[in-house]
């Protein structure tokens, strides 16, 4: 017999266990730490007590507690509480399997086994995980929306104050057009916005109680589930009892959701990192998110915004796993779903803190205007010319042909299409006038995009005002 036989065979599951009275046998000391959750799932004992006492409510007014039996749940579980607020809660390994089960042995510890053992009376931990991950997964996601209101007020305040900054803007990474800076910002405060109004609509559809539900065919006792409902917080029911223990799509759309929002955190990181290049110099990112080499000393690396770009990787990745580790699951609770816990931990740190590091970069960074006026030349404007023409009744495809050769005329003669002289365009095209040379201005360009949504300034202040309303009403302005 080899010694992990030998264990197993000597050891019968401990009374605290939940499911233990079955059992013969115990388990191989690996696949107890195999099994265990509570190194994860001690993150939700906040929401594990609150659940739990509004269970024990519940009981008591089904008449399964008396109101005595209840007063001493409700004061033992505030002890349990206060020990894991003050870090002073004493895990038992090999005991406590998983938060559930850490919680009721220590609150029998303390007020007896006789009362504390009632309190998981028509409850099963499928019912119970699912609401603890609900109830924490919803806490989570109002603080990370508080993050991302404090990011969008950060872009609407650049915006807003570098209004009169000009930058290339890019297609291709090819200099294409001159756009305002707080149009560029404004272009990812827009994408922050729908995440913004995604994740009201995750925490939405999250927020129904599956708790009552029991293992997966409900609870014989005629507890009322809306008064839990309503005491924990959450808007409506889960509707079914089967689906209500065995679903986690409110998990995969919150890793969805940081999916989304994490490609958006990584394009702008990536601008940035191009922008505070050398070769750019754009913007200066702060000492508080660079880092230096180890062996060339003059070098500042933007190491916060490489993070961010690496971590979206990182966050598909839990997307994707998860959603494999669900896909082809039978109906009801599988303990497949337990990956879950991981998988959420892991998405919700990394999307806080990646917002805060966001927040704190776009905040801190400094421009460069200098640096932005010398990026902006002349070929950006050759749409200008087209433009012009088209003015004067000219077709835009003829327009584009004729601008072209303008182009070419300029890097013939190695000088800019600002240089070029009346007479020289005239060379080209008759119909360019004395005028035509008014093409030629940066500040004109950018403010003859008077449509909406274009970069013209005043059209630049709408969107900020319209994400000024997203921030005040959680509503875009119409």
């Amino acid at each position: 017999m080899s010694g992990s036989q030998k264990q197993t065979a000597a050891s019968k599951p401990a009374q605290n266990k939940l499911w233990g009275g079955r059992f013969t046998g115990g388990l191989d000391p690996l696949m107890e730490a195999y099994n265990e959750s509570l190194s994860l799932d001690k993150a939700f004992y906040a929401e594990d007590i609150d659940g739990s006492i509004a269970w024990a409510r519940a009981n008591q007014n089904a008449r399964i507690l008396t109101k005595e039996e209840f007063k001493e749940i409700e004061r033992g579980l505030g002890v349990v509480r206060k020990e894991w607020e003050t870090n002073s809660f004493e895990i038992k390994p090999g005991v406590d399997e998983d938060i559930h089960t850490a919680n009721e042995r220590r609150l029998g510890e303390i007020i007896g086994s006789a009362i504390a053992g009632k309190l998981h009376t028509g409850r099963s931990r499928n019912d119970q995980i699912a609401t603890d991950l609900r109830l924490w997964v919803r806490r989570k996601l109002l603080e990370i929306k508080d993050h991302l209101d404090s990011l969008l007020k950060v872009i609407v305040s650049r915006a807003e104050n570098e209004i009169d900054l000009l930058i290339p803007g890019y297609t291709h990474l090819q200099r294409a057009q001159p756009v305002r800076w707080s149009h560029w910002l404004l272009n990812y405060g827009s994408c922050f916005a729908r995440d913004f109004r995604a994740l009201q609509h995750v925490i939405e559809e999250l927020n129904y109680c599956p708790l009552g539900c029991g293992a997966l065919s409900g609870n014989v006792f005629g507890i009322d589930r809306r008064a839990i409902a309503q005491e924990l917080g959450f808007k409506d029911l889960c509707l079914n009892s089967m689906d209500a223990v065995s679903d986690r799509d409110f998990l995969l759309k919150t890793m969805g959701w940081g999916s989304d929002f994490m490609m958006h955190v990584s394009r702008i990181a990536q601008d940035l990192c191009i922008y505070s290049s050398q070769e750019f110099g754009f913007v200066k990112l702060a000492d508080a998110y660079s880092t230096g080499s180890s062996l060339m000393p003059q070098k500042k690396n933007p190491d916060a915004l490489e993070l961010l770009r690496g971590k979206s990787g990182t966050m598909h990745g839990l997307h994707s796993g998860f959603r494999v580790a669900l896909n082809s699951l039978p109906s009801c609770y599988n303990k497949d779903m337990q990956e879950g816990t991981s998988a959420i931990l892991t998405t919700i740190h990394l999307l806080s803190t990646s917002t805060q590091i966001l927040t704190g970069v776009l905040s801190t960074l400094t421009t460069c205007p200098a640096a932005m006026a010398r990026a902006l030349e002349p070929s950006m404007l050759a749409t200008e010319l087209a433009d012009y023409l088209v003015r004067k009744g000219v077709p835009f495809r003829e327009t584009h042909h004729i601008s072209g050769r303008v182009v070419a005329l300029a890097e013939k003669e190695g000088k800019g299409m600002d240089e070029l002289s009346v007479a020289q365009l005239q060379g080209v095209d008759q119909r360019f006038g004395d005028d035509a040379r008014g093409c030629f201005d940066y500040e004109a360009a950018v403010e003859r995009r008077t449509a909406e949504g274009g970069t013209a300034r005043g059209r630049v202040m709408e969107q900020v005002e319209a994400l000024k309303v997203l921030l005040e009403t959680g509503k875009m302005g119409d």
